[in-house]
């Protein structure tokens, strides 16, 4: 009797191992780039509004404290705007608007600003990661917040962003990661399958975000790549923060 409880246990530890620790490792496989669709981007604004998405708000927030932005900040690929809104709030100092490709998310993210009180005070504008329509040197900090993923030229993107930066301005990107924990991604999987809304599930949403994500080693391996000669990685389970400044003239 002994000798199975032992055994029992042995499986149960080598189980929650390989759940809680162990990171898969799929190929990765590109996206689409920007929610077009009048259902999917009502149903994103939806599931933006769910605990775990106002979690990643609430980091990112919290890692922009430790960098002190100042002037003009720029949200790229903005979404509905909610985390755009929570930056204007929580540092009045910052002149913020939020730029996406998607004229939905853009409408989207306009009505959200409205209900929240911020009219005003943040601004939505149409842009490609590829093309800002900003001029040289124009901002000091821009956030990227679960977007660099759906980037179908990452390369030419992060050197528009340090072409519309000012010497001296920083880069703050949080994504997901392709390596996360086993466990999340069974949890994903079940989502994708149960939780999502319809015309997300029709995107192969959440997974496909995850499976058009980069690992850690990658995101170091685009960077080298690019025009940003500061570069810091960090992360956790299923996300990490890149951060990037552009040299001072």
């Amino acid at each position: 009797m002994t000798t199975v409880i032992i055994l029992a246990i042995a499986v149960l530890a080598i189980l929650f191992v390989l759940l809680f620790f162990l990171r898969i490792q799929p190929v990765r496989k590109p996206g689409f780039e920007g929610i077009e669709d009048f259902q999917a981007a009502q149903a994103y604004d939806r599931i933006s509004k769910w605990p775990p998405f106002r979690v990643m708000r609430w980091l990112t927030v919290r890692e922009l404290r430790r960098r002190q932005p100042t002037g003009i900040l720029a949200d790229i690929g903005c979404g509905p705007g909610l985390l755009t809104t929570l930056i204007a709030q929580e540092f009045p100092q910052l002149k913020v608007f939020g730029i996406d490709t998607a004229q939905e998310m853009i409408k989207t993210a306009k009505a959200n600003a409205l209900s929240l009180g911020f009219e005003g005070r943040v601004d939505f504008r149409e842009g490609n990661i590829c093309n800002l329509l900003l001029p040289d040197h124009t901002l000091d900090f821009v956030v990227s917040s679960l977007s660099l993923h759906h980037w179908s030229e990452p390369e030419r993107g992060l050197a528009e962003i340090h072409r519309a930066l000012k010497p001296g301005g920083q880069l703050l990107l949080l994504d997901s990661r392709r390596d996360l924990r086993l466990f999340l991604y069974l949890l994903m999987k079940f989502a994708a399958s149960i939780v999502m809304p319809a015309a997300m599930r029709n995107n192969n949403e959440p997974l496909g975000s995850v499976l058009a994500s980069y690992t850690p080693v990658e995101i170091k391996e685009l960077f080298a790549r690019s025009p940003f000669k500061e570069c810091s990685v960090h992360g956790g389970p299923a996300w990490m923060f890149v951060w990037g400044k552009k040299e001072q003239s």
